[in-house]
């Protein structure tokens, strides 16, 4: 080999070398810097003060969630939207609860997402809407929250606190719009998140088709349901709710949704009934 032709391999392996210390050993680095921080205690005061039951888990998936939040915090930017400002209390509150959704997962939180903008309350969104005859019409809808496939979540402020002063009423939009999140990391938010093998996409398709079936029955019926009649739209939103009613009322839906709680707690390793 000429010297010209080993200078183009090292280059090569150089070039090689570099992305692989890039895509795989710098974010574990990264991520291993950021984990070594200490949690502060202003974080841990909101945590008492806005999720108490989170200092119950189990010792080992509370320093989980921790080292979450802060991977989180550190990764995401908040902005404050129609004059609301931006503090840890919104920033922990949040992350928190998005980060539950994450234990014993073993991976980096929401890698797709980029900015959370919060509201103080409802705000509004405009909808281009087509009707059955192709016409389109221009639609304000009032939300609480919505989540983007570009890297973007959207809260209401006072919503958040709402769901967070009522852990059990089975309604909380931070569950609901990072639930989402987890939903379109497949390439499509449609119901079906990235599962562990081709088995499971066989289960989870055969239980929560059943299960939306069901529920878009008794919505029609105007029968009082477990499930919110929301998840009902469709495939994303009856995951998204499903998701809600799991970890804010785990006992009743082991109860009367036995087969969607396993599919639930097998994807999100977790059992929010034990806590």
């Amino acid at each position: 080999m000429d010297t010209r032709s080993l200078l183009t391999v090292l280059i090569l392996l150089l070039i090689v070398a570099a992305v692989v210390f890039r895509n795989f050993f710098w974010p574990r680095i990264r991520i291993a810097r950021i984990q070594q921080r200490p949690f502060p205690d202003a974080w841990q005061r909101i945590l008492q003060q806005r999720l108490p039951f989170v200092l119950k888990l189990p010792d080992a998936q509370l320093q989980q969630l921790k080292l979450l939040i802060k991977v989180f915090l550190n990764d995401k930017t908040f902005y404050g939207c129609a004059g609301q400002e931006i503090d840890d209390d919104i920033r922990v509150t949040i992350a928190a609860q998005a980060c539950l959704m994450l234990l014993n997962q073993d991976r980096v939180p929401y890698p797709d997402l980029q900015s959370i903008l919060v509201y103080p309350s409802t705000f509004v969104a405009t909808r281009d809407v087509a009707n059955e005859h192709g016409f389109v019409s221009t639609d304000h809808i009032a939300l609480l929250g919505e989540s983007w496939s570009q890297g973007k979540v959207i809260l209401a402020w006072d919503n958040v606190k709402k769901g967070v002063q009522n852990l059990r009423d089975g309604r909380n939009v931070v569950l609901h719009e990072f639930a989402h999140q987890l939903d379109h990391e497949s390439g499509a938010t449609n119901g079906a998140p990235v599962l562990s093998t081709h088995g499971a996409y066989r289960s989870w398709a055969h239980v929560f088709s059943e299960e939306f079936d069901k529920l878009q029955k008794r919505a029609d019926q105007g029968k009082q349901t477990l499930l919110d009649h929301y998840g009902a739209k469709n495939p994303a939103e009856f995951f998204a709710v499903a998701t809600e009613t799991f970890f804010e009322r785990p006992q009743e839906m082991a109860t009367h949704h036995k087969e969607l709680f396993h599919q639930l707690k097998v994807f999100y390793r977790v059992d929010p009934s034990q806590w």
